[in-house]
């Protein structure tokens, strides 16, 4: 019955967050967007990345504070699950869902020149298992040189067109399994109550959007927690791959929705700028926090596994940047075969028990 229940709560939070996501997150953003006049790129990597990355930084807190050691597995090994799984899933399902992917080269390669720095902070800081103040203020450090960056080295090749003027409106009808325009319509009018419209309280609906991420990444790692108890897997391992997937939801959602707006280059944007965020602030912010509050002299983390977890983020970001170097996008056929690489990531992890 536990199984049973926690499933059914981490199914729930899942179409939450993906109504919510796509009913408010999205036209808050857009707004917001406008109103700065930031780019596809821009907006993606900052903004969209900040807000739906909230669900990994929550777990990351939690999982320090909770003062469990299963919580701290969690938390990592949500962080680098998320990460796998924005770099392949994401990128690989806006390709094959939009038909391919057009992308600007400069902002690429700026983007992914950055995560793969801040790869190299995460090896840094645990490669002598003990994390000092010093090192995590350095990763907040480094993700507000990451913004100065993104808003001075501006993509020449960017158009003018604001992102809010590529108009929700005109997004392609999604297909619906049956009931789910009632559950929809149950959920929005629901958070209606709460929000009102998302086009004129757009920041407190953006807002609200971050605050029930936080609130839905409790309950699903909560549900976690007992579902891998319930089914004999090591949390750590549900953690890589369902929770992961789950607390990525928001990202994928966004990232699948501007790429039908035709705005491949956010979506990409989105899922690096993600993971930018995830190891620059989703681990060092909770590591800020302990230590000034707890008035301790570092943090023990484990690093049975970090080279392997570095190989495996380095490699994954390699061949996503290999196909977006050709012909300056995605195909849908490069897309599939990113697909096909997160199954055989989530097979060998299962397989091995390997907790990466």
């Amino acid at each position: 019955m536990e199984v049973l229940g926690s499933l059914a709560l981490i199914l729930a939070s899942v179409v939450v967050l993906a109504v919510m996501t796509d009913r408010f997150f999205i036209p808050s953003l857009d707004e917001i967007s406008r109103r700065l006049k930031l780019s596809d790129e821009v907006a993606g990597a900052s903004l969209m990345a900040m807000g739906s990355s909230a669900p990994e930084l929550a777990i990351a807190l939690m999982a320090l504070f909770s003062g469990g050691g299963q919580h701290s597995d969690v938390g990592i090994g949500t962080i680098v699950g998320s990460a796998v799984f924005n770099i392949l899933v994401i990128t690989g399902v806006s390709a094959v869902v939009a038909g391919g992917l057009h992308i600007h080269v400069f902002a690429v390669r700026r983007d992914i020149f950055y995560y793969l720095v801040s790869i190299g902070y995460l090896a840094l800081v645990f490669f002598d298992g003990h994390v000092s103040l010093i090192e995590a203020i350095l990763g907040l450090a480094g993700y507000a040189v990451y913004l100065i960056v993104l808003i001075v080295l501006k993509d020449p090749e960017e158009d003018e067109t604001p992102a809010a003027d590529l108009g929700l409106e005109d997004r392609p009808e999604k297909a619906k399994f049956p009931g789910w325009r009632q559950i929809e319509s149950l959920i929005v009018v629901t958070l209606r109550r709460v929000t009102g419209s998302p086009e004129q309280n757009f920041l407190w609906v953006f807002i609200v959007s971050i605050v029930l991420i936080v609130a839905l990444s409790y309950v699903l790692v909560e549900a976690t927690i007992v579902f891998s108890a319930g089914i004999g897997i090591p949390p750590v391992i549900v953690a890589l791959t369902l929770l992961a997937a789950g607390t990525s939801a928001p990202d994928l959602m966004s990232s699948v929705d501007v790429a039908r707006d035709g705005r491949g280059g956010m979506a990409v944007a989105n899922a690096v700028g993600s993971n930018t965020f995830d190891l620059l602030v989703g681990l060092a912010l909770p590591w800020t926090i302990a230590l000034a509050l707890q008035q301790l002299a570092g943090i023990n983390v484990g690093t049975e596994s970090l080279w392997i977890s570095i190989g495996v983020l380095v490699g994954t970001t390699l061949v996503l940047y290999g196909f977006l170097e050709t012909e300056r996008g995605l195909s849908r056929r490069e897309g599939w075969v990113l697909l096909l690489l997160y199954a055989a990531f989530v097979l060998y992890t299962l397989a091995s028990g390997n907790a990466i």
